[in-house]
């Protein structure tokens, strides 16, 4: 006789649970679900009820839910997930971390006269390739050319979608099938394994390195020049240095060998400062003026690192390279839209104005001095004492971001908050907001630097913090 094997009591109450779960058709009836279903529609609606009651069932089968939700919590699970589905992947959160120039929250934060800009000739035809004054045809690169070329000094100007992009026409533009003399401690890396060595072999061109990893000199260059060389090619180190025992080339030097040997100059300037930073703190980043006046041929650098602006990559040099650049048929796979050259613009006239600092929000908030982010600190800190919330206000040092002055970092202050859990549940919680908020995590608090905080973040931080408390 074969004996049935007697189910746990574990099973047992699962079993009963998942009969207990209740069906599909059964929920959309309910006037909780009818009225969101009025509001986002039926089809949302019914996907956020079997959504729901999937992960339900996940939970009873793991053990982790040994009780069914009440009616009530379950329309409120289903009403959650029906709205969250129905957030923008790519949207605005709050940066908390203190970085201004955090890559993986989009850079560099728009002006409101750039993002005027890009919405005034988005919302309809705009002047991106009509020329008003001869009623024809004209160029986009016009919008911005004039405006670059007198910030920097350079004779010409043209801008592609990102500075990778500008390195990658400049370098199949100017230097396919040849050589280009490079200093060994300049082969960079940027974000996604974008490696300068990679780069030469996609273009056509051949790299000749030169020097060791911590000394070149001009001499090392000028010996590397025969009749295959097409560029002298310097790289800005902007998100590293090589300190100690070093010794590098100028661009004025690197300028005035390329010219004695009709050679042009290339300089990839990365993150593209148009300001002296040092005032702020930050040493040691060149100008984009500097390297134009230094004699160098053809420079590039990005738009939305320390320029502030939108992403883009900037050419700037000699005109009769610059029109090599605009002529390559790469410049068209590579060219910007109407919205990219409208912030820009603007962004540019704020420079040209005068009113960059105040203006643009990563020069504001480098501008911040630590007793302006005390006293916020302290502010917020009192407030958020008034909704039962235990913090602190500590001090912090952060780097400036998007590789940009990669050894130096910028006194600030922040609002340490000490969870009711854990920390990291409490990041999760401000993580998974419709408006995130993106905190740092030490010592088991969670940082709110104020440092990258708009006066408008205060508000929400605040909700936030009112509903993880309730």
């Amino acid at each position: 006789m074969i004996r049935k094997s007697r189910k746990s009591p574990r099973e047992v109450l699962m079993d009963t649970l998942l009969r207990q779960i209740p069906k599909v058709d059964d929920l959309l009836r309910l006037p909780a679900l009818n009225t969101l279903a009025a509001e986002v529609g039926a089809a949302a609606v019914t996907e956020a009820v079997r959504r729901t009651l999937d992960r339900l069932r996940a939970d009873i089968l793991v053990g982790t839910v040994t009780e069914l939700p009440s009616t009530e919590a379950l329309c409120a699970q289903i009403s959650a997930s029906c709205r969250a589905s129905r957030l923008p992947s790519l949207r605005g959160v709050i940066n908390a971390t203190g970085i201004v120039l955090h890559t993986n929250l989009g850079r560099a934060c728009l002006s409101d006269r750039a993002l005027a800009a890009a919405r005034g000739v988005s919302q309809g035809y705009s002047t991106l390739e009509y020329d008003l004054t001869a009623g024809e045809r004209g160029q986009r690169y016009a919008h911005v050319e004039p405006l670059l070329c007198r910030l920097t000094g350079a004779e010409a100007a043209m801008v592609v979608n990102n500075n990778a992009a500008a390195v990658l026409l400049i370098l199949s533009a100017l230097t396919a099938g040849g050589e280009v003399i490079t200093s060994r401690g300049e082969l960079v890396e940027i974000g996604g394994s974008f490696r300068m060595p990679d780069v030469m072999a996609a273009c056509g061109a051949v790299l000749r390195e030169v020097g060791s990893t911590n000394k070149t000199r001009l001499s090392d260059y000028a010996n590397a020049i025969s009749e295959q060389t097409r560029a002298l090619l310097k790289v800005h180190t902007s998100n590293y240095r090589i300190v100690g025992f070093t010794e590098s080339v100028s661009p004025a030097a690197l300028a005035e060998l390329g010219r004695s040997r009709s050679i042009p100059v290339i300089e990839d300037l990365g993150s593209g400062c148009l300001v002296d930073l040092a005032p702020l703190g930050l040493r040691d980043e060149p100008t984009v003026q500097a390297s134009v006046k230094a004699g160098v041929d053809v420079l590039s650098f990005s738009g939305d690192k320390l320029l502030g602006g939108p992403q883009a990559g900037i050419i700037v040099g000699k005109r009769h390279y610059i029109d090599l650049l605009k002529r390559h048929p790469l410049a068209r796979a590579l060219r910007v839209d109407k919205l990219t050259l409208a912030a820009l613009e603007a962004t540019l006239q704020a420079y040209a104005d005068g009113t960059a600092l105040q203006e643009i929000p990563v020069l504001s908030m480098l501008a911040q001095t630590p007793e302006e982010l005390h006293q916020q600190a302290e502010s917020l800190c009192r407030r958020m004492g008034g909704i039962g919330v235990t913090a602190e206000v500590v001090s912090t040092e952060n780097p400036v971001g998007g590789g940009a002055v990669p050894t130096q970092t910028l006194p600030s202050f922040a609002v340490a908050v000490v969870p009711r859990d854990s920390a990291a549940a409490l990041e999760a919680q401000l993580r998974q907001r419709p408006v995130p908020i993106i905190v740092r995590i030490a010592h088991d608090r969670c940082l709110l630097d104020m440092r990258t905080l708009f006066p408008a973040d205060l508000d929400e931080i605040l909700q936030a913090f009112r509903e993880t408390a309730s």
